[in-house]
Formats: structure tokens, C-alpha cells, sequence
């Protein structure tokens, strides 16, 4: 499979698309002003423990203090201290923490006091013993000579380690090179948690550019294309340094068109903030977003194919399971997701449209759990949230609907004004009323619901005036005594 990952950057932001078969399969975006905190380690202060909730607020230096539940305090999550949260902390208490949530919507950042630290090929969890595998390694064979080779490379009080799936390949050199790096780390972040005042910051995550060559780059990468000079140097500096392997993947592209432009990316970017995506065989998904959960709802539309309807529904559904998967990574919907594929009779195509889901759903890096057909005929699952979508990233609730999707029609505006000139006339001894609203109501006004206001005006006896402000949408209105 051919795969690319290009990275777009302005000063304002960092843009990275994962391609394969030239079709975006992620996207991710870093703006300078809002950078992710997921992985940022601090030097905290409790500001509030709630032993209700079995959870604290501890404030780290953000606008919003931080969240801490007693499940992810070190120690009691490994079942060596089951006390309740308030025998472990206290207000005041200097902690530190590690960010395994952004803030998302309302809520602040999530925290955990077991710290990891992520090189190019292992995972440094300081404060435990144990070496774990990824269980991207299936091979057990795979699994317990990796394990060995990093064994005799850790020195005594090594701490914990977890083997990422890019050290399958990796020399003993790198991996003793990621085990030197991560300790060197997490001795300067020890000393500096004693001598820094809370709270602070202490530990940054790699900017995306460089998280690409840590997290993204795989054997079957073919290049990483760079559409920025300054960045392709750092780049290429990280990678002869960390992961020398893909060093001569990264290349500066100078070509006149923009990066995205020429692959289409904008357009992806355009498209996955849509609510309705299209099939190639005619049929259309419907997306919905809220802040619990997220709805996929799969129709035929146009398609009418195959020898039968069943069929149709089948091919319908197939293909769907695939765009559905690349639409989750694309626009990083996380938390419940809840999937209307298209009735099917046939128990055998529900396997199979199953299957195909999950095997596209393979390539995805996020933790999820997917459950089989409810008797509603739903396909449940889950998809850990780590960060925003892109849709929050990129967009914000419509002005004139508010996040609703949809506006109040004229008429309804009419009916509410009709409605509250009758509460002003009652209230006010007003020569006249005036109607300001927006061109469309006005209209209404003049035209349909002309005798409803003639009405009005007979009822409360006073005038009533209206102007057109074109600045106002068609919710919008107010009105003026004269």
C-alpha cells in the first residue's frame, strides 16, 4: 500500500495528513495558540478534593482547574492503596500530574498521577517495575525475544517499560539509545518538580512535526513530504538523531502548488466537516456530533444495483463500514458512536458487513471496543477521546442557530412578535409600536400574514410600524416604543 504523510505549516499552524492509496486517512492540527496538553507533565496544586465524586480539582496553570479521579492516582491503580481520595490528598498538596485528556467542550483536562514518557521504540513508566509489549505484536515468540534484549540492556532500578510496536525492528543500539533519552528525561523533569513553584509546567510534549517521525512513520511509509524549510530541517535533524531508519523519508517539497491543494486534502478537510458524506455507489451517510455521543445513520439514496433489494442493501452496507471507519479517524469522533447500518434479514450479510468494519476499522491507532448488532439492529461502540474532533477544532456553534442545525421559519418569528407586541401594549402606553427585524419577516409581514397584523393593531389600537435591519438574522428582532 502506498502511504504518505504530509505536513502543511504556516506560522500559525501545523497541519499532518496520513495518505494511503492517495486518499487521506487522518488528519491532525496544531495551532501555535492552542497546542494539545495530552502528555504535558506539571507540578500541581489540589485545589479542591470532592469526596463525593471520589475525585479532585487540582490547578495546574490553565484557566480551568484540571480533574483527577481516584482511579487514576498511581498507586491505587495498581491495588497497592485502595483508601479513599480523601486520605490521599488534601487542599494545598503539591502533585504531580500528567494530562491524558484534553479539555474538551466544558470540561477541563483529565489528569493521571502515573507518568509515561514516549521515545521512538519504548514507553518510560518511571515509577513501575514490570516490561509490557504492545499487543500490536502478536507474534509470542516476537513478544518474548523483545522482551529479553531490552532486559539486558536496562540498567538496576530501571523503573517500568512498555515495547512499542516500531521496535520489532529496532537494533539493541536504539533501543539503549531510547532507554538513555527517556531516563535522561525523567531525571530533569525529577529536579526540576523540586526546585519549581506550583503550579508549572514541567514537561511539554514533541510539537506535531516532530510526533510524526515518533508516532506516525511506519515501514510501509514511503515518504514524509515537508512543505517548509525550517521545519524539514528540524525534522530531518530529530530523525538522524532518533529514528535513523526513516531519515532519508523526509523530504522537502517545493512545489508551486500548495502541499494540500495538490493532493486533495483541502477538499477532504471540506469534506469531513460535512453532516451528509457520500458513496460512490449512490448511497449517503448522515453524521450527527453531540457532546455525548455520536450517529452514523446509512442510506441507499440513489443506489438501485445488484439482482435484488436485499443485495442492494448489502453492497450498501459494505461499503459504508469503510467510509465510516475512515470518517471516525478523519474527524476524530470519540466517546459513544452509535452506527443505523440499513435493516438486513439476512444474518449472514450482518456478519459480514461486521467483519468489514472491524478489519477497517484495524488500521485505527485510538483504543476501541465495537459491539456486535443490538436487537435494534445498532452497531455500538466506543472510541477513546483524547482530543478534540475536527470539527470543534475547526468550527463553532452557527450564530444564528446556535448549534441547532436550523432556524425558526418567518412565520414563527411573526407569530413571537405578534405575541410580544401584545405583552408591550398591555405593559406600555406607547404612541406606537416599531417592528424591527429582517428582510425575510418583514416580508412575511407585508405579504401571508398581513391580515394577522392588521388584526393586532385593531386589537391593542395603537400602530404598528415596521422597518427592515439587514444586519439582523431571522431570529432576530426587536421592538420599539414610540
Amino acid at each position: 500500500m502506498n502511504e504518505e504523510i504530509l505536513v502543511n505549516i504556516t506560522p500559525q499552524e501545523t497541519r499532518v495528513a496520513a495518505m494511503a492509496q492517495g486518499v487521506a486517512q487522518e488528519l491532525h492540527i496544531e495551532r501555535a495558540s492552542l497546542r494539545g496538553l495530552v502528555s504535558n507533565i506539571y507540578v500541581g496544586v489540589v485545589s479542591r478534593v470532592l469526596p463525593g465524586m471520589q475525585s479532585a480539582f487540582i490547578h495546574i496553570g490553565l484557566d480551568r482547574a484540571a480533574f483527577l479521579h481516584v482511579a487514576d492516582i498511581w498507586g491505587h491503580r495498581n491495588g497497592e492503596d485502595s483508601k479513599p481520595i480523601e486520605r490521599l490528598l488534601r487542599d494545598g498538596d503539591r502533585v504531580l500530574v500528567q494530562v491524558i485528556k484534553d479539555p474538551i467542550g466544558t470540561k477541563g483536562a483529565r489528569l493521571s498521577t502515573q507518568i509515561s514518557i514516549a521515545g521512538r521504540f519504548l514507553v518510560h513508566l518511571p515509577q513501575d517495575s514490570h516490561i509490557g509489549i504492545s499487543q500490536r505484536i502478536e507474534d509470542e515468540t516476537e513478544r518474548v525475544l523483545l522482551k529479553e534484549k531490552l532486559q539486558q540492556l536496562l540498567p538496576e532500578h530501571h523503573g517500568g517499560f512498555i515495547i512499542r510496536t516500531m521496535a520489532e525492528t529496532a537494533t539493541e543500539a536504539e533501543l539503549k539509545s531510547d532507554v538513555d533519552y527517556l531516563r535522561r528525561l525523567w531525571a530533569g523533569i525529577q529536579e526540576r518538580a523540586k526546585t519549581t513553584s506550583a503550579p508549572a509546567l514541567l514537561y511539554q510534549d514533541l510539537d506535531l512535526s516532530l510526533r510524526v517521525l515518533r508516532d506516525f512513520v511506519t515501514d510501509t511509509t514511503d515518504r514524509i513530504l515537508v512543505d517548509s524549510r525550517e521545519t524539514f530541517a528540524k525534522m530531518d535533524g530529530f530523525a538522524r538523531e532518533f529514528a535513523l531508519p526513516f531519515a532519508d523519508k523526509v523530504q522537502h517539497y517545493t512545489g508551486d502548488r500548495p502541499l494540500f491543494d495538490l493532493y486533495g486534502v483541502e477538499e477532504e478537510i471540506e469534506r469531513a466537516l460535512a453532516r451528509r458524506v457520500a458513496l460512490k455507489s449512490g448511497g449517503y451517510l448522515i453524521m450527527d456530533q453531540t457532546e455525548a455521543l455520536t450517529t452514523v445513520d446509512v442510506n441507499t439514496g440513489g443506489f438501485v444495483g445488484g439482482r435484488n433489494f436485499d443485495d442492494t442493501i448489502f453492497k450498501t452496507n459494505l461499503e459504508a463500514a469503510q467510509v465510516i471507519a475512515r470518517q471516525l479517524r478523519l474527524r476524530n469522533l470519540g466517546g459513544i458512536i452509535i452506527i443505523d447500518f440499513i435493516d438486513m434479514d439476512n444474518d449472514q450479510h450482518r456478519g459480514s458487513v461486521l467483519a468489514e468494519f472491524q478489519k477497517a476499522l484495524a488500521p485505527d491507532r485510538t483504543r476501541m471496543t465495537i459491539n456486535g448488532f443490538t436487537s435494534l439492529g445498532l452497531v455500538e461502540m466506543t472510541r477513546k477521546r483524547t482530543r478534540e474532533s475536527l470539527a470543534h477544532v475547526l468550527c463553532e456553534p452557527c450564530p444564528m442557530c446556535h448549534g441547532r442545525g436550523e432556524l425558526k421559519t418567518a412565520q414563527t418569528i411573526c407569530y413571537e412578535i405578534l405575541r410580544e407586541l401584545v405583552r408591550e401594549a398591555r405593559q406600555f402606553d406607547a404612541r406606537e409600536f416599531r417592528v424591527l427585524a429582517s428582510q425575510k419577516v418583514i416580508d412575511t409581514f407585508l405579504d401571508e400574514e398581513s391580515q394577522s397584523l392588521a388584526m393586532l393593531e385593531e386589537f391593542i389600537g395603537k400602530p404598528v410600524r415596521l422597518q427592515v435591519e439587514n444586519v439582523y438574522n431571522q431570529e432576530q428582532y426587536d421592538i420599539v416604543l414610540v
